[in-house]
């Protein structure tokens, strides 16, 4: 009897030892709405390629732009690189979604910067006949009535360019071009004053600051006013720019115009003259509008000539030959004779 006792102690003791620890199961992951969605993976088969591609385009596209705005890029090789490169991953990314709407926006962009015109509006065009101009984005409509301005196709340019036509955003240079371009367009009509106004309209009374968009548009209104011989109203415009910005107005001002591609193009040529003349770089202004003006006959030829003979009419405007250098220091250096004491 006790040695039936001392087995069962000796069982549960056994029994107690061998009992098993209470042990957390992981957390279940969370579950992915998409997962195993039949009409995804038929519809968007190449979703996350896809959106792999566009985040690397955008992230490389900023940076190309950033590059020459920032003036680390003046000649502009190094951005026309980077686009030539992201065309063409987007024209992969498009073969894989060629209905997809910013595939479609940032491969037209790409296209037009390195040349490829005709790719870049069957792109547009493509996004547009999808949803409407008027929900296909200012980043499509704004560059294909850009794109237009360039071909000479005013009406195109104007109609385009009006439905993108909004308030200036800090940070989105594209906002300030499509305003430019839509005041060349009006000018180039004959419209004048509806250019003026487009870009006057833009811009507040007194802006406490300058963004390099409003430096971009408020420089386009000085040129229009410019061209349209109102010197007073040009003048004023450019104060107010000398002002905010004080002495970094010239080199702030030509890294903000380096985003704007010119239609025509021989209006960069004008742009850099009144810049060059509003921060008293004489010589290179008269350069930049003799390089205007022997381009052709172009519609504010004789405004040039004007600046290049107001600016000959300055006193030490040109600069001295060698030749004359070294005849005034000669002259400098001759003793002088003293006058005749009474």
């Amino acid at each position: 009897m006790r040695r039936l006792v001392f087995a069962f102690v000796v069982l549960g003791a056994l029994r107690g030892e061998a009992k098993p620890e209470v042990v957390a199961m992981p957390v279940a992951p969370p579950v992915d709405p998409d997962r195993g969605n039949f009409w995804r993976e038929i519809t968007e088969p190449h979703k996350e390629e896809v959106t792999n591609i566009l985040f690397k385009a955008r992230q490389a596209i900023n940076q190309a732009d950033n590059s020459l705005v920032a003036d680390y890029d003046p000649t502009g090789e190094g951005r026309m690189k980077v686009y030539r490169e992201v065309n063409g991953m987007l024209r992969y990314a498009r073969r894989l979604a060629p209905d997809n709407l910013e595939v479609l926006r940032f491969y037209g962009q790409t296209s037009d910067a390195i040349g490829k015109t005709r790719q870049a509006m069957e792109a547009f065009q493509s996004a547009i006949d999808q949803v409407g101009a008027e929900k296909a984005g200012i980043e499509i409509t704004g560059r294909l009535g850009e794109i237009y301005l360039r071909l000479g196709q005013l009406d195109d340019a104007l109609r385009y360019l009006r439905i993108a036509q909004g308030p200036i955003v800090p940070g989105q240079p594209i906002t300030g071009q499509i305003l430019v371009h839509l005041s060349s367009a009006l000018a180039q009509r004959g419209l004048t004053s509806d250019a003026i106004e487009v870009l006057a309209n833009a811009l507040p009374m007194n802006p406490p600051y300058y963004s390099n968009e409003m430096q971009v548009v408020a420089f386009a209104l000085a040129v229009m006013y410019d061209r349209d011989e109102q010197r007073t109203a040009a003048f004023e415009t450019l104060d107010h720019l000398r002002a905010a910005l004080q002495d970094q107005m010239g080199p702030m001002v030509q890294n903000a115009l380096a985003t704007l591609r010119y239609a025509p193009a021989e209006d960069e040529q004008y742009y850099l003259g009144l810049l060059y003349e509003a921060v008293d770089n004489y010589v290179e202004a008269r350069a930049e509008f003799a390089l205007y003006a022997a381009a052709g006959d172009l519609p504010y030829r004789r405004r040039a000539l004007d600046h290049i003979a107001a600016i000959d009419a300055r006193p030490h405007a040109v600069p001295l030959t060698t030749k004359q250098l070294r005849m005034k220091k000669l002259q400098l250096l001759q003793p002088v004779t003293p006058m005749p004491v009474p």
